[in-house]
């Protein structure tokens, strides 16, 4: 089975699709895969469909949904064996594969996949695999694996379904750890002297994400690893006015300290190095 949920949902088993068509058991199918391997409650379940208020018939309609999904999953595994012999017990009409899949717990349901096969998972194993070759100092090894992490993501995440309350929980949390990795993996290039391969998506991003200021920061690097420090000037002078007119707040002293160094002619990546460590010492006090 292969469940993708980075940009629009999409399931498919045997080579055949099991995503249904309404939007109420995709909600679940989506919440149980991003929870694969582990019981969701049906109170969870509930809540992500009807809200805090469902209604009376809410835990009946739900174990519909599951059925429908079961049944799903039994037309794409195929029939799961001939006739039952004469006088051998009745087989269940539901076959014991989806049964297997997507199993009973005792207080809700789980869904029994790899972690490879839901590509959200696999985004947060490669990742973590990724953020530890960064601390261990492995910077090849780092932007390659956050690189392959990021080639998973379609679009935004959980993008052609309604959120309820969890969805929109693991939209948001998925969102800021592709942030994160996205951010990780252009600092890794940096290091690595790729300054230049980054500069058109560094420009990009500013666009996209105009108060995320450790972006703007690596903008400011780059241009000034590839000698244009005029225009890492005029970065931070449009990140300043953007922060000013927005949230009436100055830049962080971490993007001050760069600035000022770029000013100076002083090695700004080195400069971003040292505020980082400045920054993690902080809070670690």
């Amino acid at each position: 089975m292969r469940i993708r949920v980075l940009g629009t949902l999409h399931a498919e088993t045997a080579g055949a699709s099991i995503a249904p068509s309404a939007a109420k058991p995709r909600q679940i199918l989506a919440l149980l895969a991003l929870h694969s391997r582990h019981i969701v409650p049906v109170s969870d379940l509930m809540e992500e469909v009807w809200g805090a208020g469902p209604p009376r018939s809410a835990p009946t309609t739900l174990q519909t949904y599951i059925l429908q999904l079961r049944r799903r999953l039994r037309a794409a595994l195929g029939d799961q064996g001939t006739l039952p012999a004469v006088g051998a017990a009745p087989r269940d009409p539901l076959g014991p594969g989806d049964k297997h899949i997507l199993a009973t717990r005792h207080g809700g349901y789980q869904l029994e996949i790899a972690d490879a096969d839901v590509d959200a998972l696999q985004f947060a194993q490669l990742t973590r695999n990724g953020h530890a070759a960064y601390e261990a100092g492995d910077m090849v090894k780092a932007a390659r694996l956050l690189d392959e992490a990021l080639g998973l993501w379609r679009g935004p995440a959980l993008a052609d379904l309604p959120h309820g309350k969890h969805l929109a929980i693991e939209a948001t949390r998925l969102e800021e750890s592709r942030l994160g990795a996205l951010e990780r993996r252009i600092d890794a290039d940096l290091r690595l002297g790729r300054h230049r391969e980054v500069l058109g998506e560094l420009c990009a991003l500013r666009g996209r994400y105009p108060l995320y200021e450790n972006l703007h920061a690596l903008l400011m690097v780059a241009f000034h690893q590839d000698g244009r420090s005029s225009d890492a000037l005029v970065a931070f002078r449009r990140l300043r006015a953007t922060l000013v007119e927005e949230l009436g707040l100055e830049p962080s002293p971490r993007i001050d300290r760069l600035h000022q160094a770029i000013l100076r002619g002083e090695d700004a990546l080195a400069a971003w190095r040292g505020a980082e460590a400045g920054a993690a010492a902080g809070l670690a006090g």
